[in-house]
């Protein structure tokens, strides 16, 4: 009894590490675009930082042999999937607030659902398509409230990237998903972000010309350093043992609270203020996704198990 209190103790703790750490990523990521950097910039530190650091960290473990037939998911998953995935999510927030951008990365696992559907022939019940459709409700609102003016033009973009970012960790999501559960993290990570670190070479000669180089301060410093360690490196490998101590279930509630940490980092530094209409698409957005796991879940208990009829 004492063994599973542990386990979950450590499991939550390992996830809400996780979560703020993504959460505060957000609003810090603003701070340093596009005052010290660029997204291309950011992209570059984290793509390249995260490869190295992890590389490092799988010197310490046993190594394992990749199948061929995964080798596709890993390196399209890497090039494809988490590289423009960070470097369009960076690129929403030169242009959007962090409030908002913060809602809209709540939608890939409604992008995971549609794709399953649309790709995979996965037959959904009602209950997950009404939650789909309810979650882009949410999007939806955030996106269509930037109207008039250059500044309104410049937030509609940046929500429209945040929105493309979101799609492409879907496809991150859905693509490694087979070598996720056949490989540790580690073996895994290191081939993936090797290959979203190959493109991100060739953002490095736009990063000479970063502010963060002309400056005594240490704060910037501060900052990329902890969206390498922390974010790139650091959470990655918290989720591991929170998915193994968790049910998946209580793992994906803890996504929810993403935007709330966002948000109130970003008004405690003054980048941004809280308005009501993103309140209710934050709230309509995780209905939708609740609704979406209620029905998976009743799918899930009314499947006959195997062996049986």
């Amino acid at each position: 009894m004492q063994g599973k209190f542990r386990d979950m103790l450590e499991g939550n703790l390992c996830i809400l590490i996780a979560t703020v750490f993504f959460g505060l990523n957000i609003p810090v990521v603003k701070l340093l675009i596009p005052r010290w950097m660029t997204a291309m910039d950011v992209t570059a530190f984290r793509m390249l930082g995260g490869c190295v650091l992890i590389w490092i960290t799988s010197l310490f473990f046993r190594r394992e042999r990749i199948q061929r037939r995964h080798w596709v998911n890993l390196i399209t998953g890497g090039a494809v999937g988490l590289f423009s995935f960070i470097f369009l999510f960076n690129l929403s927030l030169h242009y959007s607030n962090p409030i908002d951008v913060a809602i809209i990365m709540t939608m890939p696992p409604a992008f995971v659902m549609l794709i399953n559907i649309l790709f995979r022939k996965r037959h959904p019940s009602f209950l997950e398509i009404a939650g789909v459709v309810v979650s882009f409700a949410g999007s939806f609102i955030v996106i269509s409230l930037q109207h008039g003016g250059d500044k309104g033009s410049d937030m509609l973009l940046g929500d429209l990237l945040a929105l493309a970012s979101a799609m492409c960790y879907a496809f991150y999501l859905v693509i490694t998903e087979e070598p996720s559960r056949t490989y540790r993290p580690t073996t895994m990570l290191r081939w993936v972000y090797l290959s979203a670190a190959i493109p991100s070479v060739f953002l490095i000669p736009g990063l000479c010309h970063a502010g963060i180089w002309h400056t005594s301060l240490a704060q910037p410093w501060l900052m990329i350093a902890f969206v390498v360690v922390c974010v790139s490196y650091g959470s990655y490998f918290l989720m591991a043992p929170a998915e193994k101590k968790l049910s998946s279930d209580l793992v994906s509630i803890y996504q929810y609270l993403v935007p709330v940490v966002a948000s109130v980092a970003s008004v405690i530094l003054g980048l941004d203020r809280i308005r009501w209409i993103q309140v209710l698409a934050m709230v309509v957005i995780i209905g939708g996704m609740v609704m979406s796991n209620i029905g998976k879940y009743r799918k899930g208990k009314q499947t006959p198990a195997a062996g049986t009829k």
